[in-house]
């Protein structure tokens, strides 16, 4: 089998790379800053380097919100021509918190209350009427950059101000005490194979860990795993890291990573995460490629038989049948043949009027 990995090339990127090559008979390495999508023909093409991108059994594709746009063309191109763990459509969805709260929430899948304003004038009507701490963020972003902390009206005043100034759209959400720790749980397919819960630095109140946080493991409760896993199927991505706050309320979901760093929670759990996203891959793809084979072989066997597997033309009969015992017997004027394709049974009726 073939497979491509596509992305920033990262350290987390590198080491999948390296256990991809265990599972795959080839692993290209792309960078996604290579990649161009070329509209406007008959198909639309994906280029590498000025050349086409070629063919695969399967496409890992990642990297940062700000590359959400050709990494959903990409995906959305291929979506039928290999195994894709992470749908085109999440790179829309999963690289906005504003989008992603809104897919969760249609989930019924618990998140902290947020808010979004049209103008500043209503903006600042909310934060006289909301309770404080206030947690205020880009719509986009990554590893906690674009947080901001209130604890007063004065404070969340401020920064209305400043994003106000930049012209930069944010969102509102309420704050979640939690002693300034999180949880991150990475889910493969139908499993959290790993968890660890990020304790914040001190002095600050994001607890990840490109904001200085530490990591431990942990164990979650059944609950929990399950609420992780609706988060990631809600949003169609196979593999990510899902952020969990445990609030007095039980577990929220804060936002996905369809990206999620894996020297952290390697080091916390001492679990080879590159080595379980590479195997489940090969075990997807495999699946897939066999689905394809069996259904060519399926055609190729109907075609010998003289039954074209397109004909979607059917006939009907009316009339009464005889049954005798176990057994239906058929009118003198049909007879037919029984062919066996791949433990399917198949019927052909003769017509022998």
């Amino acid at each position: 089998m073939k497979a491509a990995l596509i992305s920033l090339g990262s350290t987390s990127s590198q080491w999948t790379l390296e256990a991809m090559k265990k599972y795959f008979d080839s692993v290209d390495a792309i960078d996604v800053r290579a990649l161009e999508v070329k509209l406007g023909e008959k198909e639309v093409e994906i280029l590498h380097n000025n050349k086409p991108l070629g063919e695969y059994d399967c496409i890992y594709a990642k990297g940062s919100f700000r590359y959400a746009q050709i990494l959903r063309a990409i995906t959305a191109t291929y979506s039928s021509k290999c195994y894709l763990p992470i749908k085109a459509s999440a790179f829309t969805l999963g690289h906005n918190k504003l989008l992603t709260q809104l897919k969760l929430q249609d989930a019924g899948i618990p998140m902290p209350k947020t808010y979004l304003t049209p103008t500043t004038e209503a903006a600042k009507r909310l934060l006289q009427n909301i309770n404080y701490p206030i947690i205020m963020k880009f719509p986009e972003g990554s590893h906690g950059k674009g947080v901001m902390f209130a604890d007063s009206y004065p404070g969340a005043n401020s920064i209305l101000d400043a994003l106000t100034s930049l012209n930069q759209p944010f969102i509102i959400q309420e704050y979640v005490e939690t002693g300034g720790t999180d949880i991150r749980a990475f889910v493969i397919g139908d499993k959290v194979v790993a968890a660890m819960e990020r304790k914040a630095s001190k002095e600050e109140k994001r607890a990840n860990i490109h904001a200085g946080g530490v990591g431990e493991a942990i164990e979650l409760d059944t609950h929990t795993k399950k609420l992780a896993i609706r988060a990631a199927q809600t949003l169609n991505c196979d593999i990510c890291g899902v952020d969990i706050l445990q609030s007095v309320k039980g577990p929220v979901v804060i936002e996905l990573n369809l990206s999620p760093g894996l020297q952290g929670i390697t080091k916390a759990t001492k679990i080879d995460l590159a080595d379980k996203i590479a195997k489940f891959l090969a075990k997807e793809a495999s699946k897939r490629v066999k689905t394809k084979q069996d259904s060519v072989n399926t055609k190729d066997i109907l075609m010998e038989c003289g039954i074209d597997g397109e004909d979607n033309v059917s006939q009907e009969i009316i009339t009464n049948l005889a049954i005798r015992g176990k057994r239906i017997v058929l009118p003198e004027m049909i007879s037919f043949r029984l062919f066996f394709v791949r433990g399917s049974v198949i019927f052909r009726f003769i017509w022998c009027m």
